[in-house]
Formats: C-alpha cells, structure tokens, sequence
C-alpha cells in the first residue's frame, strides 16, 4: 500500500475524530480554571506531564503570542486571561472549534487561522514575541522549515516554547512488552510497512524525528537555546515506557 501524498489533510482528519472522542490534548479549559488562571494560578503544557516553568514565559500582557499547532482551548485561553493577544494556528477544524467556544464563553478576543505548517506560515516578519508550540511536530515529515518560519515570524528577543517527541516512542509497536519493532527514523511515507501499521491501528500518519532534526534545527535556524526539559509520557498512554525512559523534551530558545 502506497502512502498518500497528502497526509497532513489525513492527519487533520484523523485528529477531528479524536477531537470528538475526547482526547487529552482536546478538552477545553474550563470557565472555572479560566477563573482561576486570571488570579494568577495557572499552568500550560508542551508536553504531556511536566508544567512549563512560568519563568520561562515574557510578560504576557500585551504580547503577541502565536500556538503553533495548538488548537483546543487549552493554552490560548490562559495565555489571553493574562492580558496577552492570541492568534492560533492549527489545521484541525474540530480543535479551532473549540478555541472559537471558549474565547466566546470568557469574552477575550482571538485570532484563528486554519493552516498547514508544512507550508509557509501566514504571518509577517517580526510579528509574534512568543511562539508556544505543544508536541505536534511528530506529524509532518520535514521539521527544519517550521524553526526556520518560526524564526522569520519572531521577534528579535522573541521566545519559541516547544515540546517535542524524542523518537523512542516510535521504537515499539506494543507498549506493554517493549519489543523493539521498528528502525528509526520511523517514516511511513518511504516505508510501506510502517504506513500499513499505522492504517492498521487507525491512527495518524506519524514520523519520529533525531534531537539533531529538533534541537539542532532550533540551532541552525539561528536560535539559541536557554533551556531543555525531558518529560515522560500518561501512564495509561505508552503502557510501560514511562518507567524506563523520558518520550518528550520541551525546550526554550530564543531569537537574537
């Protein structure tokens, strides 16, 4: 079976469907944790499990701040109950939903654009003072052309907050015998096999990605990393993993 050229529309489908079955990463903020996030108590997530420290954040009020692929009414919210102007990119439409739902339940303004990331991004230079890009990367192919669009739409002195899949997930097909099953780099559009298992388990069309492909991309793009994280996935996500091994860095650069 031949892998589709258009994959990312699939992707984008595909996570609708979570979307509407309740996955993690699409359940809205709540009014009350809206309540509580304009008092000052809040946290938001790059990864699955590990809070991003609040001292890795500029002053929100009045930012300009971008969530790359990061549709759902989770970060958004929180980031303009601290005074900051949101603009949210994401190519799911059930995920843009509910940023449009709770920005009209709490009465805050946000920009929503629908788009690909494996394209050109559609913002000016120099437009955002932080761009917060939760784990996502892990379904497109090519990730050096998001840094280098990431980079050209910051700021100088502008954050790029990103969380990251680090490859070992891909490693294994069943999470509870940790077999390793599969050479990396995992890429179902140049692996039949790998394409046919994903299809198989009805999942999306996900690629694994070197720390040189992630970190050294932040670094080649011209940005100088401040800070790194690792973080561990759900235990009732990845069966095992997480007792072995961290799934996921989260990272901090900044644009000179």
């Amino acid at each position: 079976m031949k892998a589709p050229e258009n994959y990312t529309e699939i992707n984008a489908r595909t996570i609708d469907r979570w979307a509407e079955e309740g996955i993690v990463w699409s359940v809205p903020l709540t009014h009350e944790a809206y309540r509580q996030a304009t008092r000052g108590e809040w946290e938001v997530y790059l990864t699955p499990c590990r809070p991003v420290p609040r001292d890795w954040f500029p002053p929100l009020s009045g930012a300009q701040v971008l969530g790359l692929a990061s549709g759902g009414g989770q970060q958004m919210p929180v980031f303009a109950s601290q005074g900051a102007e949101v603009t949210v990119f994401d190519y799911s439409d059930r995920q843009l939903e509910s940023e449009r739902m709770v920005a009209a339940r709490e009465g805050y303004d946000i920009r929503i654009v629908k788009g690909d990331m494996t394209r050109p991004l559609p913002f000016r230079d120099a437009e955002f003072d932080m761009i917060f890009h939760p784990v996502s990367n892990c379904y497109i192919e090519e990730v050096y052309p998001v840094w280098r669009e990431c980079f050209r739409i910051l700021k100088p002195g502008g954050l790029l907050l990103a969380g990251m899949d680090n490859g070992l997930n891909f490693l294994f097909n069943d999470f509870e015998a940790l077999v390793v099953e599969n050479k990396l780099p995992f890429n179902p559009l140049k692996n039949p096999e790998q394409y046919e298992l994903l299809m198989k388990d009805d999942d999306a069309i996900q690629f694994s990605h070197t720390m040189e492909e992630q970190v050294g991309g932040q670094l080649m793009a011209g940005f100088r990393l401040t800070h790194l994280l690792e973080d561990t996935d759900y235990p009732d996500e990845r069966g095992r993993l997480h007792e072995y091994a961290p799934g996921y860095v989260l990272t901090r650069a900044v644009r000179p």
